[in-house]
């Protein structure tokens, strides 16, 4: 018989990780079973590990359905201010997650990408919509295929699809009943009644509706996800009777639209379903947002309120980025052409309802569509869009007379061969308030990206640091640091981080520096199991993890990486009795398909690590490990088990990271540029607690002026020379010794991203790395450090400040009573 437990592993089993309000384990165990049986229709000798996760999957959400309900109900009574966030445009990839400890949503917009920081972010701001109990909507397409996943083979990234609905979803629930059409081409006519847009093609928008709970308070809010359906007489009446098979096939051409997630990330590639995509999420929500505008009461579906001058103090759109950039002409285009508001008032309702974050200031990843294309698709929508920029260039005109060039630069039409609508400047006309996603990176937007339009209306601008959600990247991905952390300084954190501060007083303590060291040591452990198991790859768990993870980008700077480790490499085969430290470069990341840059670099890292992982001399000393499929579930295991987090963008160019954050708060020390919010975090930490190298904006700027010269520092520098002719004479490809000729061709004379002027720097702050790594207690004192000062970065601080500051609503600590208790 098993020994009764020690009141201490009692606490052990219900720490942290408890799944908290699942009633009794017998409950719990009749559910899960009675699902295995009737949900599944399995018995225990057939079912797969699958079925055993759909079982438990459809028994937490039994649980949340209660206060799912309790929680619209609420909202509908109590009529709050609501929060709309049109582009979280989430694929809500739930596999292996239950969403009780964050929303387990992710995948949004753009791509291996933009894709994955918007995704991410919407995720972690989901989770603290709901836990600051705020009443939000996250709304996006539910894409039948999302981002790719990625396959190497021959060390060159191989796409295929994700197909994630094949077994069905089992935290989804379709809501047909809410199916809304979508109008797509046809013509406009003004007539004496207003404006009208005919003979359309009509598609049908059928809602999916995902819970969001929040974080032990009983609140459940709702993510909406569109599906695109062909109406059931859809080309039906073009046909005669004989065609009438031909008709029924040509029903996917509509609802191709939701098929596939647009892989490019900061890239825009003008392409018609795209754009087919931005309105048909648009148009939907804004129907659903309005729908529930009127209605007052909970699910009345009577309109009550007829009247929109209040609309803005009971909704708040914010724009993610500008796909969702139409919600403006399209907001515009109920009002004026169906409510019949006139247009000076639907103006002021518009701006006041929406607001923008731009999310990128990579010129090639703004978003300017052909005016042809709106012609032809959006006829109406071209025609609203003209006529805003109209009154804008009169206002900006009558401020600055005889300023052509000031006019030229701030049109939402771009004039040339090719007429084109800038997105970006539609969001900031339209919008209330316009932020960045950092502090360096907002100072960015009003300095340079929107200058003309900060000089215009400054009190528009705002900062908005990113941060993420200390119940995913903390709590469910790294239990055994929560329940460290927890032991010292109890649990409000988890709701509060600030608190982390009280860490700091026991930076000196010997026994809280050994509990974290274990933890990591644990980690890294766990995550060389699981690389040996996945990947087949031996590594030394004692070694330095050294991570860089994130979307293949020439920006983002891997192949610095590869020039360090290159170097790092040539070291050891120099001096091959001298001691090094041990380190396992791990890097990680998906590539445009599209990008041939992006994904010759991925062969580049595969390639430099099947030399040096062969090299006998090396050793355990240096491994190279490329994470294939990098995504979320890999995040979650790959970044507690991380001691070094690389964030090298050359400055100026990473609007925030997100990754930087979860790579600090979970016991790592960054190795970085002053970009994005490192800048921040080295502000929080103390600058001496970072590794931080290379040129700021201002050194950018200043070369940029001068004149960038690769080759100056190729000849300067002999360990830069020997590791990028190496790259170049086929040493790591020799089968193919051309192989990496366009990458050390870009290197050399089109580098926008200056790698060899910061590679120096680079190379002597990572000396500094082996240095302190050296001495494990001081590299956990720096750990400890860095922990106690990352509670700037969560995701509930940045939410409360896009709640009073942007959308005029209070965060609430109010507990939704369960759905055991009786209402009021």
């Amino acid at each position: 018989m098993a020994k009764p437990l020690t009141d201490s592993e009692k606490r052990k089993q219900i720490s942290v990780r408890g799944l908290a309000g699942l009633g009794d384990v017998a409950e719990v165990r009749k559910s899960f079973n009675r699902h295995l049986h009737f949900t599944l229709v399995k018995d225990r000798n057939v079912a797969t590990p699958r079925d055993y996760f759909f079982a438990l999957a459809h028994t937490v959400r039994d649980h949340l359905v209660g206060r799912w309900i309790r929680t619209q109900q609420h909202y509908y009574e109590r009529d709050p201010k609501v929060r709309r966030h049109p582009a979280l445009r989430a694929r809500a990839r739930q596999r292996g997650a239950c969403p009780q400890a964050a929303p387990a949503g992710v995948s949004l917009r753009g791509g291996p990408g933009l894709g994955r920081r918007l995704e991410a972010a919407a995720a972690c701001f989901l989770d603290s919509m709901a836990t600051l109990g705020l009443a939000a909507y996250g709304y996006g397409i539910r894409y039948e295929f999302g981002i790719f996943n990625q396959k190497i083979v021959n060390g060159w990234q191989v796409e295929e699809a994700d197909d994630w609905l094949r077994y069905g979803n089992p935290w989804e629930k379709a809501r047909p009943e809410y199916m809304l059409p979508v109008h797509f081409y046809g013509r406009v006519e003004h007539t004496p009644d207003g404006v009208k847009w005919l003979d359309t093609q009509v598609v049908l928008a059928m809602p999916y509706d995902t819970p969001v709970p929040g974080y032990k308070n009983n609140t459940v809010n709702t993510m909406r996800l569109w599906s695109a359906k062909a109406p059931n007489d859809f080309k039906l009446q073009d046909f005669n009777v004989g065609d009438y098979i031909e008709a029924v096939l040509d029903r996917n051409l509509a609802e191709n639209i939701s098929r596939v997630l647009y892989p490019n990330d900061n890239f825009f590639e003008g392409k018609e379903l795209r754009l087919k995509q931005e309105y048909f999420v648009v148009a939907a929500t804004l129907q659903d947002i309005i729908r529930r505008f009127k209605s007052s009461k909970f699910g009345c579906r009577d309109p009550v309120r007829t009247c929109f001058e209040t609309f803005p103090d009971k909704v708040a759109i914010q724009l993610n980025d500008t796909h969702p950039a139409l919600s403006i002409p399209e907001l515009m285009r109920i009002l004026v052409d169906v409510e019949k508001v006139d247009w000076d008032k639907a103006w002021e309702i518009t701006k006041k309802t929406c607001a923008y974050t731009n999310h990128t200031v990579l010129p090639e990843a703004l978003e300017r569509w052909p005016v042809s294309m709106f012609e032809k698709l959006l006829p109406r929508h071209l025609e609203i869009i003209y006529a805003i920029n109209q009154r804008h260039l009169d206002h900006v005109a009558a401020l600055f007379p005889g300023d052509v060039d000031r006019l030229r630069r701030m049109s939402v039409i771009e004039e040339g061969d090719c007429k084109r609508i800038n997105m970006a400047h539609l969001c900031v006309i339209g919008s209330h308030a316009v932020n960045g996603v950092a502090r360096i990176h907002s100072e960015i937007v009003k300095q340079s990206v929107f200058k003309d339009f900060y000089e215009l209306e400054p009190e528009k601008f705002q900062n908005k640091t990113n941060g993420i959600t200390p119940r995913r990247w903390l709590l469910l991905c790294n239990p055994g640091l929560a329940d460290t952390i927890v032991e010292k300084i109890g649990e409000e954190f988890l709701t509060d981080l600030s608190q982390l501060k009280k860490l700091l007083p026991l930076v000196n303590d010997e026994a809280f520096i050994r509990d974290v060291a274990k933890v990591k040591q644990e980690n890294k452990l766990k995550f060389s199991a699981f690389l040996e198991k996945e990947y087949k790859v031996k590594i030394n768990p004692s070694s330095m993890f050294d991570v860089h993870v994130k979307r293949i980008h020439e920006y983002k700077r891997q192949l610095l990486n590869c020039l360090h480790v290159v170097t790092l490499y040539n070291r050891i085969k120099r001096e091959p009795a001298k001691a090094f430290v041990p380190r396992t470069v791990m890097i990680g990341g998906k590539a445009a398909p599209g990008y041939h840059m992006a994904k010759l670099i991925i062969k580049l890292v595969t390639s430099i690590g099947d030399v040096v992982n062969h090299d006998p001399v090396v050793g355990d000393r240096l491994k190279v490990i490329f994470l294939e499929n990098y995504r979320v579930s890999l995040a979650e295991k790959v970044i507690p088990a991380a001691d070094l987090s690389q964030q090298i963008s050359t400055a100026g160019t990473e609007a925030s990271g997100t990754g930087n954050m979860k790579f600090m708060l979970n016991g790592a020390l960054t190795i970085g540029t002053m970009d994005g919010a490192n800048v921040e975090m080295a502000e929080e930490a103390g600058a001496e607690n970072l590794f931080i190298f290379g040129l700021r904006v201002e050194g950018v700027e200043a070369l940029d002026q001068k004149g960038y010269n690769a080759r100056e520092y190729y000849d300067r520098l002999p360990e830069l020379k020997q590791a990028v002719d190496q790259i170049s004479s086929g040493f790591f490809s020799p089968k193919e010794p051309d192989c990496f000729k366009d990458v050390v061709n870009m290197l050399m004379h089109h580098d926008r991203f200056k790698v060899f002027a910061d590679y120096e720097a680079y190379v002597q702050c990572q000396a500094q790395v082996d240095q302190l790594y050296r001495n494990p207690k001081e590299w956990t004192k720096k750990v400890i450090r860095n922990i106690a000062c990352s509670g700037k970065f969560s995701s509930d601080r940045t939410i409360t400040e896009y709640a009073r500051e942007i959308w005029g609503v209070e965060p609430s600590d109010l507990q939704i009573p369960p759905p055991n208790i009786p209402r009021d």
